[in-house]
Formats: C-alpha cells, sequence, structure tokens
C-alpha cells in the first residue's frame, strides 16, 4: 500500500462529465465514503462519479486496479480481457480458482471476475466488453472504439507494443489518459501519459501552509520573515501567498503575491506593482512586525511523453527506492527487452527457469542498450548483477505474485483517481519497481510448474521448498481493518497458513459498519453489524479453502493475556499489525521482541502509508523511537495573544486547571499539612 503518492477545475480528460453520466450531479453518499472524502473533497469525488474507466487486462493487476477503482467510486467500469485464466492468473487474482482452469470454461477472465467485482459498490456500473475476441493487434480497431468517452484508459497486461501506441495515441486524440502497468516476478512498471496538457489543481492534497509574520522589511525586494516559534513556513520557490492583518504596511492586505524563498523562516516577494511600490518607498515605510500569510494553492499543468515518446526517449524517470537510484534506466531497458522478446515469439513470455530463454533475453538487452548502462569497466561485458537481474526477470516473466499486484494495484488505482479527479501530481512517465533481493542467488534446483496450482507463480520464483515453508507458517495479524483484509487476501493467495502444519489467527474487537464498506473489501452491506475477525476469516477462507484460520474478538492487551500468553506465541513464527493506534501497537510490539518473533507493521494516513519490519535483536523496534512530542505554546503567545485555534484551547485548558484543579489542591495541600511542615 507505499506509496504510495490528482486536482478539479476544468480539465480535458474528464470527457465522460460533458456526456451527461448521471454520476455528475449524483449525491455522494458520506456515511460510505467518509473516509475518501476526509482526502478527496466533496468535488473530487463528484467528478470520480461521473467518470468511466476503460480497463484492460484482469489477471492479477487487473483484479486489484479493478477492486480499488470501484471502492473509490466511479460511475462506470468496463473490463476488457477475453483472455482463459491460466495458473499464473491464480497467483494474483482473488476472484479466480483452479476450478476456472477446466479446458469445458470457454470464459475470459474478466467475465469470470465480473460478477463479484460488482458486488463492492453498487453505486458502479461494472459491464464486461465483449466485442473482443482477443487482445491482439488483428483486432485493433475494435479495442480503440472502446476509448472514445472514457477518462481513463489503463492496461495491466503485456501487449504488443505496436498496439500500445495505438491504444495511447487514441486517448490523446479522446482527451483520455492512458496508464500501463505490468508485473513480472518482483519486477514492476508503471507509465502515465495524461496528455500534453493535463491540469492539476492541488499537486499534494496538504492545508495551505500558514504562518504569522515576525517582520516585513521594505528593502529593494521586499523581505519577509516569519516567526520561527511557529515552526518553518513550509513554502516553495514560485508558490503564492496572500497577506491579512499586517501592521505597518497595510498595503499588503489581501493581496497575493508570487514569492522566492531565502530560508526557512524567510523569502521574497517577486516581481509584482505593489512589491516594486513598497520597494521605491522603502526608506519611508516602516518595518511591519504583525500580519498572517496564507498560501494560495495554484492549479499546475503538466505535460507527458506519449508511450512512443518514452520508449525512444524517457525524459525522466520517478525513483521508488532511493537505495537504488541507478536502477530505472536499467529495467526501463530490461522491460523492453521483454516486450522484443515476446514479439518474437508469438506474444508468449519467456517460460520458468528456461536457461535458453533467459540467454536470449540477456543478447536481446545488449543489443538494445545504446548508451552502455549493463556494461562493465571493460565496456565489452555486461556486470555480472546486471546479468542476473535479466536472467531473473525472464526466469520469473509468466509469474504474478500477490504482493507485487497488491503493491503496484495500489498505484495504479491511485493514478486513476488522479486522472479522473485532477487532485493530487501524477507519475509523469515511467515508475520502476524490483524486490531483486528477495531472490535466491543461485538457479532453482526445482522451479517446475503444474499448470493447475494456485502457487505456480510462487514456484516459478522461489521454489517448491519456499512454498512449502510459506504454507506451514503459524501467524498473527491483529486488526481486520482495511490493511487486515488486504493482507489476509494477499495471504490467502501466497498460501500462508494453508500446509498441514500452519495457521493463522487473526483477533478484531470492531464490529462493521458502512463506512468500512469503501476500503475493506472482504466485507459486504449484508456483513454490517458482523464482528471483522471472524467475517474477514471467513472471506479469505473462501478464496482459499485450504487456509486453517481461527478468528478471536479479543483485545491484544494485558487482560487477555490468559488467551494470547507463552503457549500462544510459541507457536507463531512472526506477526502482522494492522492497527489504529499506538497504545496497541507499542504492546505488540512489546510482547514480539520479548518472545523473540518478527513484527510486521504498518499503517496509513490518507494517501500516506508506511510499513515497518521489526526483527528482535537484527532491527530497531517499533517502540525504540517514539514521535516528537507536540510543540507546546510559548507562555507569552499563550497570555498576551493567542492567534489559533490551538492557543485559545490551551489558553481554555490552563484557565481551568487554574481555578478548578490547582486552587483546589493547593487547599488540599494547605489543610493536610502538619504545623511543623506548615512552619518549614
Amino acid at each position: 500500500f507505499f506509496f504510495s503518492r490528482v486536482q478539479s477545475t476544468t480539465m480535458a480528460p474528464l470527457s465522460s462529465m460533458d456526456t451527461g453520466a448521471p454520476g455528475a450531479t449524483a449525491d455522494v453518499d458520506e456515511k460510505l465514503y467518509s473516509r475518501q472524502l476526509y482526502v478527496m473533497g466533496h468535488e473530487a469525488q463528484r467528478r470520480m462519479m461521473s467518470s468511466s474507466v476503460l480497463l484492460i487486462g484482469m489477471s492479477g493487476l487487473g483484479a486489484e486496479v479493478a477492486k480499488n477503482c470501484i471502492l473509490a467510486g466511479l460511475h462506470t467500469l468496463v473490463l476488457l480481457d477475453p483472455t482463459p485464466p491460466n495458473s499464473f492468473d491464480l497467483g494474483g487474482n482473488f476472484y479466480l480458482t483452479e476450478e476456472h482452469l477446466s479446458s469445458s470454461n470457454k470464459k475470459g477472465r474478466a467475465e469470470l471476475c465480473r460478477e463479484k467485482l460488482a458486488e463492492l459498490n453498487p453505486y458502479v456500473n461494472v459491464s464486461v466488453a465483449d466485442q473482443v475476441p482477443a487482445l491482439t493487434e488483428e483486432f485493433q480497431h475494435d479495442i480503440l472504439k472502446l476509448v472514445s468517452g472514457t477518462a481513463c484508459v489503463v492496461v495491466t497486461v503485456p501487449l504488443p507494443t505496436k498496439l500500445l501506441c495505438a491504444i495511447d495515441a487514441a486517448c490523446r486524440d479522446n482527451q483520455s489518459c492512458f496508464i500501463y502497468s505490468q508485473t513480472a516476478s518482483v519486477f514492476a512498471q508503471i507509465f502515465c501519459d495524461f496528455g500534453p496538457d493535463f491540469l492539476v489543481s492541488d499537486k499534494d492534497g496538504e492545508n495551505p501552509q500558514t504562518s504569522q509574520l515576525e517582520s516585513v522589511i521594505p528593502t529593494n525586494s521586499v523581505v519577509i520573515k516569519v516567526l520561527e516559534d511557529q515552526g518553518r513556513h513550509g513554502l516553495e520557490t514560485g508558490d503564492v501567498v496572500a497577506f491579512s492583518r499586517v501592521s505597518g504596511i497595510e498595503l499588503l492586505n489581501n493581496t497575493e503575491h508570487k514569492i522566492k524563498v531565502t530560508g526557512p523562516f524567510t523569502f521574497e516577494l517577486q516581481d509584482s506593482p505593489i512589491a516594486q511600490s513598497i520597494a521605491m518607498d522603502s526608506k519611508s515605510i516602516p518595518v511591519a512586525s504583525q500580519g498572517y500569510i496564507t498560501q494560495v494553492k495554484q492549479p499546475v499543468t503538466v505535460c507527458f511523453q506519449s508511450y512512443a515518446e518514452a520508449l525512444e526517449n524517457p525524459q525522466e524517470f520517478m525513483l521508488s527506492d532511493f537505495a537504488k537510484f541507478d536502477r530505472p534506466p536499467i529495467l526501463w531497458l530490461a522491460f523492453k527487452a521483454l516486450a522484443y522478446y515476446q514479439s518474437t515469439h508469438s506474444g508468449e513470455l519467456p517460460p520458468p527457469a528456461d536457461k535458453v530463454a533467459a540467454t536470449e533475453l540477456v543478447s536481446i538487452a545488449r543489443s538494445l542498450d545504446k548508451d552502455g548502462v549493463l556494461l562493465s569497466e571493460n565496456g565489452t561485458d555486461i556486470k555480472p548483477e546486471l546479468d542476473r537481474l535479466l536472467k531473473n526477470l525472464a526466469y520469473g516473466a509468466r509469474a504474478i505474485l500477490s504482493p507485487m499486484c497488491a503493491f503496484l494495484g495500489g498505484f495504479v488505482g491511485q493514478e486513476v483517481l488522479k486522472a479522473c479527479s485532477g487532485k493530487f501530481m501524477p507519475i509523469k512517465g515511467f515508475l520502476f519497481f524490483d524486490a531483486e533481493e528477495c531472490l535466491p542467488h543461485e538457479d532453482l534446483p526445482d522451479a517446475s510448474v503444474t499448470n493447475n496450482s494456485r502457487y505456480d507463480s510462487q514456484i516459478a520464483v522461489f521454489g517448491k521448498d519456499m512454498q512449502e515453508t510459506i504454507c506451514d507458517l503459524n501467524y498473527l495479524i491483529v486488526g481486520a481493518g482495511a490493511i487486515g483484509c488486504e493482507m489476509l487476501k494477499n495471504w490467502a493467495l501466497m498460501g500462508v497458513g494453508c500446509g498441514k502444519n500452519g495457521n493463522i489467527h487473526v483477533t478484531d474487537m470492531d464490529t462493521i459498519e458502512k463506512s468500512n464498506l469503501s476500503r475493506q473489501f472482504l466485507f459486504r452491506n449484508k456483513d454490517i453489524g458482523e464482528f471483522k475477525s471472524h467475517t474477514a476469516a471467513k472471506a479469505a477462507k473462501a478464496m482459499n479453502p485450504h487456509m486453517n484460520i481461527v478468528a478471536y474478538q479479543e483485545k491484544m492487551a494485558p487482560a487477555t493475556e490468559n488467551i494470547f500468553g507463552d503457549v500462544f506465541f510459541d507457536k507463531l513464527d512472526g506477526a502482522c499489525t494492522a492497527l489504529d493506534n499506538v497504545e496497541a501497537r507499542l504492546y505488540v510490539d512489546q510482547r514480539c521482541l520479548f518472545y523473540r518473533i518478527p513484527m510486521l507493521e504498518s499503517g496509513t494516513l490518507g494517501t500516506k502509508g508506511n510499513t515497518q519490519i521489526v526483527i528482535p535483536h537484527l532491527t530497531e523496534n517499533y517502540g525504540a523511537t517514539r514521535d516528537p512530542p507536540e510543540k507546546s505554546v510559548p507562555v507569552c503567545t499563550l497570555k498576551n495573544f493567542p492567534n489559533q485555534i490551538e492557543h485559545t484551547l490551551q489558553w481554555a485548558r490552563d484557565y481551568f486547571e487554574g481555578v478548578f484543579k490547582q486552587s483546589a489542591e493547593d487547599v488540599n495541600s494547605y489543610l493536610s499539612c502538619s504545623d511543623t511542615e506548615f512552619k518549614d
């Protein structure tokens, strides 16, 4: 769930709004979308509710993107994927089962998933485009006809490069946004083209910065300094600020100015008639010593490269891992080589653990490497670590891993919301991600697949021995909310706790409310009022009947150590927290530290997220660092010039304690003193 990390006003890509879609004027169900409204706002939510999206590809990544978009509340989602499922799809698509692999099944992946996806949100129209027999260049004309009237087209399966370029060009002609994404083993890519002039009304979604002025110095360039007690101004060069209640230079009041940042507490006004007037009369104008500034959010127009242009000369890469700052151009070349291999093998990706195919992929990448990013210092040989990376990509090119689909699906789903709502800054061009450090350093002794097992993808990447270890894990998950539902879904697809010796324990005291349904996808309307843990466990077991799972409705606290005690923790291989408060996290952290078991910690706040992996006596534990205490309010500000809501609340609290608490305690202390203590 990374983050990941879209806007309003008039915006070309929102072509579906011009068609008079029913969702454009529909009321927002605030009970269902309450949490989302805090982040997106009503206007952005209405834009999404009026938008139509075409989703091409319903393998693992496609299922994740579809689920996220439906929960977010689009107006229409059209699914296009006539391809029958294979065993690799079962590694990431939570609505496909082994029964769908039968030769008697003639339905495509989109048709098989539509009904269950539609259950996620009754406000979203989910349909299947059944007029396209195959996702090939032969039916390019039929595919391109579906682009018209959409706000965004999302491709989540590898298609021929010519077809992808044609779809992107059609999106530009129809003023639709184009997103292409792909996962292969532990490697992933996203490409976004939102057109030549996509308008972003709020690039970060944060509240406008506000500060109290310390001084306004009328020099040749008007210098503004804010009070350091209230922290940095948080502005950037080019931002626009509005002035109010300025004492001494009233000319600034109710005016807006573009600024140039000169320090964390200072900035200058860029050229404007008012700034020039103040500068000209700087000798006669006194220094202002009071007032406020407020950031004025400005819309930003962003120009994107087309997919064809980015394949030849990408302008920039968005970093996903700062420890691998040199990796994006290598992965750009690797995925380009993979697409070339596919085009020369009738659309097929390299088979699992096929050394001949892997060697061919390395050769293709070498021939495409015009800038020599793969070469060692001698200028002729490929670096050994990059040769290994390319071969690992080839070995697992067909593998659809649930964690990778969930991770990338969150990113792509957010990009769809950006395209439809215009809020937050989109990914500009390519984003690549890899988790190659998870892979074995040597070729797997046995990576053969059965072509009829849900675990074929993981066996192809990690081997049979690792899969057996995963199935025999005993894990505790605390919390069955948004993150808890996602984790249980991932574990069901991965096979965690599905072996003879494996088990999953999930505990959560809460019951299901309507507001949970927009982000906790294991629950339905009929489940409202039921316990989250029990309902989530039942839904996870339905995805994988082999999962051994036990649900509790108990709080993880000292009071329940008769249940979650020594015998319980001694059987665990690890714990995962999906909690909404620090106190419970600290308690679970201490228990895991005591019993020396790993803890997987995560949390979300709006569009932000965090993860922390805790391995006792190897990594820092969760409780080792605490958030800094809230900044106290200076007494002089509190007593003489309270100017923020927080100040008035603190003033009232201090007054209450002084009148009703401190005075009473002083009297009680006096009355309880002995004569000797009083004399002292």
